[in-house]
């Protein structure tokens, strides 16, 4: 049955969804029931295996300070913005930062917590090299950066996933 049927809520959601969107017959109804299996079929194949979570505790660490570096990054934005900009001293650019993450799960982790970081911008990762590219919003120095995001993030991430 789970093989026939793998999501039958998420089927079930898209032909009630379908029937509310057009009007409702029989055909409209078989229709969007078909629809729904299909979606449900191919949404069983997209699926993920499970990550494996060696520590949870260096993951609420890193909750903690991504939290901290969140509310401080924009504030430090916010006053660049207002302040700095009209001077002309801000100065972006990118960062090349070489990573020891292989997990795809916590490349993942570290892509959303570069990017929801005001001022920063997950831009590329090249998987043979393990390199990412950043890009920041007010470069001052780009050995920092390179020690930020290795020794604050990567190295919880490791801990969590390796």
């Amino acid at each position: 049955m789970r093989h026939a049927l793998p999501h039958p809520l998420l089927s079930l959601a898209l032909t009630l969804m379908w029937l509310l969107l057009t009007r409702f017959s029989l055909g409209q109804l078989i229709l969007g029931a078909a629809m729904g299996l299909f979606a449900g079929w191919v949404f069983a194949r997209l699926e993920p295996t499970a990550p494996r979570i060696r520590a949870y505790r260096p993951l609420f660490r890193l909750m903690g300070i991504v939290t901290l570096d969140i509310l401080r990054s924009n504030a430090a934005v916010a006053w660049l913005i207002l302040t700095n900009d009209r001077h002309g001293n801000r100065r972006s650019g990118f960062v090349e930062v070489s990573l020891r993450l292989k997990d795809p799960t916590a490349l993942a982790l570290l892509a959303i917590i570069i990017t929801a970081t005001p001022g920063t911008a997950w831009l590329e990762y090249d998987e043979p090299s393990g390199t990412l590219l950043l890009h920041v919003f007010d470069m001052v120095d780009e050995s920092a950066w390179q020690a930020l995001i290795r020794d604050r993030y990567e190295q919880l991430l490791l801990e969590a996933f390796a």
